[in-house]
Parts: structure tokens; sequence; C-alpha cells
């Protein structure tokens, strides 16, 4: 396999099951095709992994050297932004329509009665733009939406305060049927349609929450007044705006020349992400890696990034969207931290994607390397934990027993985060009657840990008991008040559907916030299903040996294929016992029948 191969075969293996954009290179580094995808993972792979029957799909796939990707939140957002990069690059192998159509917005019109319609064309005088939409149809039916809830003219007068005064317009149908309050008459005050104007303006931007709890109060002041038919007419309006999914999020239109930069972090790296805008579109989109070579900030790295990302594509850009303020100052710059908003959205945009390439990179390395995955959770182990050396070997323990009969206990023994099925131990309960399973902890921990002591065998550097806060003292008094020896004690618990759900530390135990999605959750969880397993098989193992031994196994001079012709012919040994010694002597001989009638009187 070349090394182009491995290199596309490496990105394929990281590439995410989320919508977004790709990109593919020629050995040029030239853009040849940007597709979109609902999933990057499953579409990019497609071009890889089957034989394509379109001759020029082949030749664009022999030509692949390199594949970049933009992670976006929705396929809708996907579909805009291939728009935008295609319009920018005019790559080789995509088509292009001839009359290169952009995508709808809707526009709210910098008039006295503010208008609102869907456009393809940007104007700037003073209104505001909102969208694009991924398709004529989606900004029709928000027009529609925002018509059923808001009653607004749509005629093309030049609406003025001197032209409604003098009374040049007349009544038209929408006002017959409800659509329209007619300002043009002045039979609608100027406050109450700009109040209107600026609900929708929210409802645009996607901030709706302020203009549902509006609606709801009057709607429950309405109902609580008796004014019933006003209420409906309100909670028509809720339920729309409800059930109002947020426009996109890729760039609104009004936004031009700005850059875009996150940053995230670990240990070794920095990844910083690098988006410019302009003419409402992310004309370059790349992320990067910075090894750290001393202990620098995080301002440190990111006023790097962004002398480095500004020379190399020549930006130009006045504004820079940042999550914090650099370690500069930049002359003829201006830096923006947003807290909301549409450039809020462009920095959420920018670090979903350095995560995702910081994400990715982590993946590719664990994949050439997999001791480095098991390394990095069981430090997160260490720190979770705050443990002075890094918990390479772990061992875990676990009792099973069933109504206190022959009681076992398993240990488990995980090294550098992988079971080392040859150090596993069964033990046989010897000291404790019934069904105690503290007793029987103590009486494991004290063999294992005092054989440990005498035969100088490695100790664990962190021992986990399967169950909660009562197995961890019991352990823990042996451990430290009997043994006198220094062994971190976390307890593994289970909720009411015994699965995994916490992990307890210190003493008093405290519980340990882990993601349940986690890693380092589905190490600890599959510690604790494999000390479970050992310990049950163990037990039904003993179990099964006990059930099928019966009193026959202490009588001597009886062997085995007696004992087999007798409870083939008696069944039981109760009807053995009942037997007629006649018979039982026709079967088996004077001398076992006596045996037999002796032993089991």
């Amino acid at each position: 396999m070349s090394a182009e191969d491995t290199h596309i075969r490496e990105i394929l293996s990281v590439i995410p099951e989320k919508p977004g954009c790709y990109q593919y290179f020629d050995e040029k580094d030239t853009i040849i095709y940007v597709g979109k995808a609902k999933n990057l993972k499953r579409r990019v792979t497609s071009y890889f992994n089957k034989e394509h029957d379109n001759n020029k799909t082949r030749v664009l796939v022999k030509q692949i050297r390199d594949i970049k990707y933009i992670v976006v939140n929705t396929e809708a957002d996907a579909l805009l932004l291939e728009n935008s990069l295609i319009k920018q690059h005019r790559p080789r192998y995509n088509v292009l329509l001839k009359d290169d159509k952009t995508y709808p917005s809707i526009v709210v019109k910098n008039e006295y009665f503010p208008r609102i319609f869907a456009t393809r064309n940007i104007v700037k005088d003073g209104s505001q733009y909102y969208g694009p939409y991924s398709s004529a149809y989606s900004a029709k039916v928000m027009l529609q939406m925002l018509q059923e809830i808001y009653p607004l003219r749509t005629c093309n007068f030049p609406l003025t305060p001197e032209s409604v005064r003098q009374g040049r317009y007349k009544l038209c149908l929408q006002y017959h049927i409800k659509r329209c309050k007619a300002p043009c008459e002045g039979k609608q005050p100027t406050e109450e349609y700009q109040q209107n104007i600026t609900e929708i303006k929210e409802i645009l931007k996607g901030n709706i929450s302020q203009i549902s709890k509006h609606l709801y109060e009057q709607m429950q002041t309405l109902a609580a007044a008796m004014h019933f038919e006003e209420a409906h007419i309100l909670k028509e309006k809720y339920t729309i705006i409800e059930n109002y999914r947020a426009k996109s999020t890729v760039v609104p239109p009004t936004l031009h020349n700005i850059d875009v930069f996150s940053i995230a972090e670990n240990n070794n790296s920095a990844y910083i992400n690098y988006m410019h805008i302009g003419n409402g579109a992310i004309v370059q989109a790349y992320t990067f890696e910075y090894k750290k070579r001393l202990d620098e900030t995080k301002e440190e790295l990111l006023t790097l990034g962004i002398v480095e990302m500004r020379n190399r594509f020549q930006s130009t850009a006045h504004e820079i969207i940042i999550p914090f303020m650099p370690d500069t100052d930049m002359e003829n710059v201006s830096f923006t931290i947003p807290q909301r908003g549409d450039k809020k959205k462009l920095l959420d945009l920018s670090e979903l994607n350095v995560k995702q390439y910081k994400a990715d990179r982590l993946k590719q390395a664990e994949k050439l390397n997999p001791e480095q995955r098991n390394t990095r959770i069981l430090k997160e182990i260490q720190e979770a934990l705050h443990l002075e050396k890094l918990p390479a070997r772990i061992e875990c323990f676990d009792n099973s027993n069933i109504q206190g009969s022959d009681p076992v206990a398993a240990c488990v023994v995980f090294l550098m985060g992988k079971p080392a099925k040859k150090e596993y131990r069964k033990y046989i309960i010897k000291t404790v009657t019934g069904p105690d399973d503290y007793a029987s902890m103590k009486e494991v921990v004290r063999r294992r840990y005092t054989r440990a002591l005498n035969e100088a065998s490695p100790l664990p550097d962190l021992l986990i008991t399967d169950g909660g806060k009562g197995q961890m003292e019991v352990v823990r008094s042996v451990i430290q008040d009997e043994l006198h020896i220094d062994i971190p004690i976390a307890g593994l618990a289970k909720d009411r559907k015994h699965r995994t759900s916490d992990l307890l530390y210190g003493f008093p135990p405290e519980s340990i916030g882990l993601a349940r999605q986690s890693p380092l959750f589905r190490l600890l969880e599959q510690m604790q299903n494999e000390v479970h397993r050992f310990a049950i098989t163990f037990h039904k193992d003993k179990r099964s040996k006990s059930q099928i031994t019966s009193e026959l196994d202490s009588l001597k001079g009886i062997g085995d294929k007696t004992k087999v012709l007798l409870l083939q012919h008696y069944k039981s040994v109760k009807r053995i016992r009942e037997a007629d010694p006649g018979d039982l002597k026709a079967l088996i001989g004077e001398a076992k029948a006596a045996i037999i009638k002796e032993g089991l009187r």
C-alpha cells in the first residue's frame, strides 16, 4: 500500500459520523471536489470501498491525495456551506449552475412600516437580512408562519407618516380577511406594528424563548379573565412558535471580511481552527496542530495561530472573533468575544471543528499505538482520584453466593488497562457461614494480601470493590488497620437495574462524577463486569458439583458403576433406602446390598 493510500485510510478511520462538507485534494493540493453529507464517515468512505459504475467518479477517486472536512450542526447547514465552497473554489468535478443563484434570505426592509419578504438580492440600504435558507420552500414556510402570527402589510406602497395622514391609500382585501390591520389608513398604531417587527426579528434570529414566554403569560391572563376566544388565538400562535425550529446557522449574509479563531489543547499539543468569512460565506476553513515545546499559555498559542494563519492566507480582516483575548495587540484590528447572536454562532462552529479535529488526531494516534489509549485512560483515573502514581496494576474483588450456599469470591487483575487472566484468582470462603458479604470480603482480602506480603508479590496500585461504601470500609479495615499497607481503595456502585452507576473514593467515600459514555467509565464498567462474570462462573461450577453429589459417594465399597446402576433402577437415594432387601441383593449382590442398607440407615 502506497503512502498516499495509507494517509487516506488513516483519515477514513477517524472521520466523524456527523453532518458536514468534505473536500478532495489532488497531488498539487488543489481542491477538485466539494460535497456535503448527513453522515461524513458513511458518505466519504463510500467513495473508496466499492467499485463505481460512473467513469468520472472512478477518475476522481484515483486523483484524490488528501481529504479535509468541516463539521456543521445540521444537514441544511452542510447544503449551504457546500454552495459557498463551490462558488469560492469552483472545483473541477463539481457541477456549477449557469445562473449561479444564491440561496434565499428573508429581509426586514428599512421602512416606516417595514415589509418582510424573501429575496436573493442583498442590498445594503439599512435593511436586515436573515438566513440564508436551504431552499425557497423553507423560506416560504417561515414567512407563512410569521403571517399567521402577525398581521403585516404585504403591499408595496411607500408608507410615510405624511401619506397616511393624507389618506392616499384605501383598505384592501388583506384587511377584510384579517391578515392586515391597515396601517396605511392609520388603523394600526405605529407602536403596535413596530412591536410586532421586534418580535419577528427575534424569531428570525432563533431567539424564540422570550416571545414564547410573553405569549404564554398573555394567554394565561386572558384565560383567567374568561376571555377564552382571545386566549385561544394566542394559544395557536404559541403552538406555532414552539414547533418552530431555528434557522440555519452557517453564515448570515451581512457578515463580511471577518476572521474566526478557536483553540483546543491537551498535554502535548494545541489545535487551532481558522475560518475566514467573506460576503456571507466561509471562504477558508483550516485546522492545524502546534506541538508544545515549553509551558506555553493558551493566550500565547492563540496569538501564534492568528499570526500564522493571517500571513498564510493573506487576510486583511479588521475584525477577529475569538474565545478569549490573545497575548497581543494588532494594528487596525479589533478583537470580538461574542456572547450571543450570529457571531457567537460562528465561534461555536469554529470550536465544534477544532474539538472534532482534536478528537480525530487522538483517534489516529491511538490506532497506531493502542497502548497510548490505555495509558491516557489510566492517567485520567490517576487525576480523578489524585493518586501518587499511575494505576498500572488494578485488582477488583467480588463475592458470589445464593442464600449463603457455596460462597465464593474472585479477584481479577488489570495490567495497563488490559485484563491479565493468568493472574485471576478464585477463593472458596472458609470461615464464614451464611450470606455475609462483608465478612466474606474481609476473609478474601486478608488471605490475598497476607500471602502477597509473605511472598513479596507485587501489590496493586488501586484496589476496586464491587460494591458501595460498606464494602469499601471492610476492605479498608483489613488493608490499613490489620495489614498496615497503603493501597488506594475505590468502590463501584450499581443502580437499581444492576448497572455500573458511580465510582466512589476516599474515606468517607465520595462520588467521582464520570460521564457515562466516556472511555474511562467504560473501562471501569468492563472491570466490574469482568470480576462479576468470573465470580459467577466459579460459583456456578462449584454449585453444580455439589448438586450432583449424593450420599452414595460417602459409602466405601460402592463404586461408580454400582451407583449408576442403583440410580438408573431406583431413580433416587430415597427409593434406594426404602428398597426391599431381596430386590437390592438380586440387583447388586449380598455384600454390596448390606453396605447400602447399613450406610443409608
